[in-house]
């Protein structure tokens, strides 16, 4: 079930996909983490108004 894999959640989310045929999920997942790497890099940057003005 779980590997012990650094990455294991990203194979069995593939699986998951994979097995239930949840395409769908792929573009949701993929804007979630651009979205929350958009967050990370910008927390202490001058941009950081600009990002809170979105939500």
């Amino acid at each position: 079930m779980a590997r012990t894999s650094k990455f294991a959640i990203v194979g069995e989310l593939w699986a998951f996909m994979k097995v239930r045929k949840k395409w769908w999920l792929g573009p949701i997942v993929f804007m979630l983490l651009m979205l929350g790497m958009l967050l990370v890099f910008t927390q202490g940057s001058a941009l950081a108004p600009f990002i809170y003005t979105l939500f």
